[in-house]
């Protein structure tokens, strides 16, 4: 597999922001529409990885003489869509850790709402500490996988719910309390025992992990 012009085949944000102030550069979201939608780098297209035929159509257009800089949300979707245009003779330089590293680092970014108001660690602290068990789920309406764990944490909080309180956060807005928390990917559950964490997992969580939370 080749590698970039500048020997690497990932960059971290402040070294990605700094290539791709170059004049025509090509920079590629391969995140979901709604996902781009809610904060994006300027000047990036958009190609969903996890739609293959508008995947294929939007990269078709690519110029194959300049390097694509490639990114997604924490890094995987791109990885392997870098993969794919690799093999196709693309030179593809993709963003280490995706755009939660990017808002890590306090780079800017276009299309997000300021009018969306972040919730204060204070407020955050008060929600936490008002029951005796809470379960946080930082989430997003655009994130696949937290789509897919909405049926499971749902039952499961409803089969619970003398037990715990449900607590969602929006993970395209809540970017502060994420960076203050080290949440790092959509979904992460973080279970809080009279206001203290017992339980934190990132990515998918069975019913049974959830079952065993409780125990």
């Amino acid at each position: 597999m080749s590698c970039s012009s500048n020997g690497q085949q990932s960059l971290k944000p402040t070294a990605f922001n700094a290539f791709i102030q170059k004049e025509g550069a090509q920079i590629l979201d391969v995140r979901t529409a709604d996902e781009y939608k809610s904060g994006h780098i300027k000047f990036a297209l958009q190609a969903n990885w996890m739609n293959k035929s508008e995947f294929k159509d939007r990269t078709a257009s690519l110029d194959k003489s300049k390097p694509v800089y490639i990114y997604c949300l924490s890094g995987g979707r791109s990885s392997a869509a870098a993969g794919e245009l690799r093999m196709q003779g693309y030179e593809v330089i993709n963003l280490e850790g995706g755009i939660n590293a990017w808002k890590a680092n306090g780079i800017a970014l276009e299309g997000v709402d300021p009018n969306a108001k972040q919730t204060s660690m204070e407020a955050y602290n008060g929600q936490i500490n008002s029951n005796a068990l809470t379960l946080v789920d930082f989430g997003a309406e655009w994130c696949p996988p937290c789509r897919k764990m909405e049926p499971i944490l749902q039952s499961f909080v409803s089969e619970n719910k003398s037990k715990l309180s449900l607590i969602k956060m929006d993970g395209g807005i809540e970017t502060a309390l994420m960076l203050s928390l080290k949440v790092e990917a959509l979904p992460t559950f973080i279970l809080y025992k009279d206001g203290k964490e017992i339980k934190r997992k990132q990515g998918l969580v069975s019913r049974e992990e959830f079952n065993d939370w409780l125990k």
